[in-house]
């Protein structure tokens, strides 16, 4: 499996994709991560079993002899004893890189570790045949010396790999191992797997919640910051529904079970970050383009340089130390690892702060975005009229007996209102839905509509003979204002559309600050909207959480879904705001850019690096007296790995 393809699965060994979630949190229990050769502390094993080998073969070695001016005892056979060692090395220590070899190239997809197993095999096979054949020339010490140093890079990369792709381990340590069951009047304690929907849990003070459910008894602040990035506890009662993994305050609950396994909003999340992780960036894919056409140059750079040294009559041992050299400081290791575990650490800072990225390419695309469009009901309002004036009750109950059957916030509250009123609602029939206008249905064998007729106000109409009007408020969020001034202030348009009157939409967009908006929008037009907007050659995202909002998300450069909306709309979207806040807006793009200028920046020292470091390696400044000796090449390679990985981790510090 090619190596730079794997790193970008979350919890996968980078080598050969094997698990490195542990059995407990995974739930899937497939055994991978029993592949003992491919744990991160392996790797650190094998490192320090290289290095206790590797000093002896160094005491033999002609750097010690030429350098330090020492060398061991020689005594009969000790030449087999180092190769004995030096085979210890390649074969146990090494291990790791013929196997992974063999499976990029199985692939057909030869990348890092196929440039070091070429490596490792030149240098061994040369060793192997020089002492069989007596010559007194070998490179089993740079072989076990360039084995030890690999291996402590891939630790050390496998550890920062392994901290960034923290989203799901995190979201899987957020549910408790057992929870507390009320059967039959007693309390029993039972794993997660045996919980059922319609149990009753009983959640401690400071206890987790072990699923999704609805409040019994019992009242208490609970904190949902890790889900939904609320920093605040909020406040829970008696009916009020609660989510799996968030964290039970002072309070003790009794809990109906709602939703369990993969129908919890927890699993639901990880899905998404899982998604996310799974899919790849543009820069993404041209770093792996990339990091394979290195592989197949580093390839071609070795044979080069070996003919080249052997045709200047250097001998083989020297041309073969300058192969391995070749070989190894050309890895893609650090271009592979680029762009990924940038990747990795923004979905997982994106998590943090109540931001779901389902498709990784969205995220990409916001640093670009100059135009956001806010759908106007529940994304920068509540949502959630109330009727502040009505010419009649009759007028108000016949419009009732309409909306009995709609799901529309306008619709809701005046039924809602009727019933404070304690108005008789009567039985409504052939009800039919009048898209950006109504509703209209037969009350009592009248054909009622209620609707908009080109004003503000709520029209209600029986047999075409109005008979009076509602009025409606809803009021602007109290954050949507500071949303709409964080835009504008890192430089992007803020538009509004809106299936209002224009009275109603200018009153909200000039309550808000925003100066362009669409009133009187029905919902298949609304993507026509999105497509003039960028008619005019803008990059334009879309924000909206409405089932009538779903073709405008998809047509947008990039749909941003309220969390707290419906399904369809979140399936339309790229990225999710888990809570109902415009403020969450501005920091998809600010993310956005400080992900890509991390990304760019990894990128131009990665290829940077590897310009300057062929030559280097091949030998170009022999002549001078600088020769890259295999070992040293190796310690390059891998502090590139790390400084590529250290930059990376920077992003974490940013505040977004």
């Amino acid at each position: 499996m090619h190596p730079e393809v794997v790193q970008d699965r979350p919890g996968m060994c980078p080598e050969c994709g094997m698990s490195l979630v542990p059995e407990k949190k995974r739930h899937d229990h497939s055994g991978h991560d029993k592949h003992e050769g491919h744990k991160t502390f392996s790797f650190l094993q094998k490192f320090w079993i290289a290095v206790v080998l590797t000093v002896p073969i160094f005491f033999y070695s002609e750097m010690a002899r030429e350098v330090f001016g020492i060398h061991g005892p020689e005594f009969a056979g000790w030449q087999y004893i180092l190769l004995t060692l030096g085979s210890a090395v390649f074969f146990y220590c090494g291990s790791i890189f013929l196997t992974s070899a063999y499976r990029e190239l199985k692939a057909r997809m030869p990348g890092m570790m196929t440039l070091i197993a070429l490596a490792i095999i030149a240098a061994y096979a040369y060793s192997v045949i020089s002492i069989l054949l007596g010559t007194g020339h070998d490179l089993l010490f740079e072989l076990s010396s360039l084995i030890a140093i690999m291996l402590l890079g891939h630790w050390i990369e496998m550890r920062s790999v392994q901290g960034a792709q923290g989203a799901l381990k995190e979201l899987a340590k957020l549910l408790p191992d057992t929870a507390e069951v009320i059967r039959h009047g007693k309390t029993e304690t039972v794993s997660l797997d045996a919980l059922k929907v319609g149990d009753k849990v009983l959640v401690k003070p400071g206890a987790k919640i072990p699923a999704d459910g609805k409040i019994l008894e019992g009242q208490s602040e609970i904190n949902e910051s890790i889900i939904t990035g609320e920093s605040k506890p909020v406040a829970k009662s008696q009916g009020q529904q609660v989510i799996a993994g968030s964290i039970n305050g002072d309070g003790s609950l009794t809990i109906e079970v709602i939703q369990i396994g993969d129908h919890t909003f927890l699993a639901g999340i990880m899905r998404l970050v899982a998604d996310a992780e799974a899919s790849k960036s543009k820069l993404q894919m041209l770093s792996d383009r990339a990091a394979f056409y290195l592989t197949l140059i580093a390839i071609g750079a070795g044979g080069i340089t070996f003919i080249a040294w052997l045709l200047a009559q250097a001998g083989i041992s020297t041309a073969t130390e300058r192969l391995v050299a070749v070989l190894v400081i050309t890895c893609p290791h650090a271009l592979g690892l680029a762009i990924p575990l940038v990747a990795s650490i923004s979905t997982t800072m994106a998590a943090r702060n109540g931001l779901l990225i389902r498709r990784r390419p969205a995220l990409e695309t916001a640093r670009n975005i100059d135009t956001v469009l806010f759908d106007k009901t529940g994304t920068l309002t509540e949502g959630k009229f109330s009727v502040t004036f009505s010419s009649s009750d009759e007028a108000l109950a016949l419009a009732a007996a309409v909306e009995g059957h709609s799901e529309h916030p306008i619709g809701k509250a005046i039924v809602l209102e009727a019933r404070k009123r304690k108005l008789t609602i009567q039985e409504a029939t052939s009800f039919k839905r009048i898209p950006g206008t109504g509703a209209e249905a037969v009350v009592g064998g009248k054909r009622v509509f209620v609707g908009q007729r080109g004003g503000a106000a709520i029209i209600v109409e029986a047999d075409g003979k109005k008979l009076g009007i509602i009025s409606l408020a809803d009021q602007p969020r109290p954050e949507a204002s500071e949303a709409v001034k964080s835009l504008k202030q890192m430089g992007i348009e803020v538009a509004m559309i809106t299936g209002d009157s224009e009275e109603v939409a200018r009153q909200v967009a000039q309550s808000l600050g925003i100066k362009e908006y669409f009133s009187r929008v029905v919902p298949e037009e609304k993507a026509n909207k999105v497509k003039l907007l960028q008619s005019q050659g803008r990059k334009v995202a879309m924000v909206g959480d409405g089932v009538n909002d779903a073709p405008a998300l998809t047509q947008a450069d990039i749909g941003i879904a309220i969390g707290a909306g419906t399904n369809v709309a979140i399936e339309s979207a790229g990225i999710i705001l888990v809570k109902s806040d415009p403020r969450d807006v501005p920091k998809i793009f600010k993310l956005s850019r400080l992900t890509y200028n991390k990304m760019i920046q990894n990128l131009f020292w990665a290829t940077g690096y590897n310009v300057v470091a062929i030559p280097l390696a091949g030998g170009v400044l022999a002549s001078y007296g600088i020769v890259l000796q295999p070992a040293l090449a190796a310690v390059f390679m891998s502090v590139s790995t790390v400084v590529v990985a250290f930059n990376a981790l920077l992003l974490r510090r940013q505040v977004i």
